[in-house]
């Protein structure tokens, strides 16, 4: 049978029982990589669980920071005559990058609890087709994560300074569908976690994770609105900066660890800036 590529595909809502996270999509079936969405299974799953549990009882920081997500997964779309066909499908992309500016936003702010940090982390994993799409930084130096073969180059990114990027890494389109396909399972997910807090919120200690990466972690700033800096991280024994690193985050601190056996959670990194480059795992 023909894969129908219009269909939104169902096998990567997060929560959904039947499909398999991993198993074949409509958009892999077309030529479009399925979204990163191991983490965001495994982490919405567990957040399910605790919240209807009592386990997890969200405090008001992440409470706060899951009632703004949950704003943009929520958000509907301007209302657009049959005219406006372009500029809509321009709107959906631009919903979908604001969930994912949201989410990377409250995960590297630092001031909700480790499994509100986790399960931040991998939405924002999972939407990172859209950090750049359809508005990418205005800068050279603003960030380059490794977009997922399938997903779009931003709109404009020659004049960003992303040109030398991989022509496998900048197909035609952004997989929308399979964006959106997630919304519903995550609305009920951030709407259980932006409940009103109980007296003193309670929260388990999210699992922590260890991994090997090889390649460079780079630090982001903005000093000014249209101004970023970028700064390689390198080991403080030997400047290495390529790895191998051994990565271990418990969703409070990332320490790295060199081959030369210096460890350090002195690099400066964001959570966002470490595990958005990790395999999805």
């Amino acid at each position: 049978m023909t894969a129908d590529c219009g269909r939104t595909p169902d096998a990567v809502v997060p929560g959904a029982e039947g499909p398999d996270p991993e198993a074949p999509t409509s958009a892999s079936a077309c030529g479009v990589s399925p979204l990163p969405v191991r983490a965001l299974h495994r982490e919405a799953e567990r957040a399910r669980g605790w919240l209807e549990s009592g386990v997890w009882r969200p405090d008001a920081a992440d409470a706060e920071a899951a009632a703004r997500v949950l704003a943009r997964l929520t958000a509907p779309l301007p209302r657009r005559g049959a005219a406006w066909a372009r500029a809509r499908a321009v709107d959906r992309d631009r919903r979908l990058q604001r969930i994912w500016r949201s989410a990377v936003h409250h995960l590297d702010a630092g001031a909700v609890s480790p499994p509100a940090a986790a399960l931040l982390a991998a939405v924002a994993r999972a939407y990172v087709p859209w950090y750049g799409t359809p508005n990418p930084p205005p800068a050279a130096a603003a960030p380059r994560y490794p977009v997922p073969s399938g997903s779009a180059a931003p709109e404009g990114a020659a004049a960003h300074g992303a040109a030398t990027r991989d022509a496998a890494d900048r197909p035609e389109a952004p997989p929308t569908d399979a964006g959106e396909a997630l919304l519903t399972g995550l609305t009920d997910v951030f709407t259980a976690l932006a409940a009103p807090p109980g007296a003193g919120g309670r929260h388990p200690a999210a699992v922590p994770w260890r991994t090997r990466y090889a390649g460079r972690f780079r630090h982001y700033g903005r000093p000014a609105r249209h101004v970023w800096t970028a700064d390689t991280f390198r080991c403080p024994g030997c400047s290495n900066a390529d790895g191998p690193w051994i990565v271990v985050c418990d969703w409070r601190r990332v320490t790295l660890g060199c081959p030369c056996g210096v460890t350090t959670d002195r690099h400066g990194l964001t959570f966002s800036e470490v595990f958005l480059v990790l395999p999805d795992a």
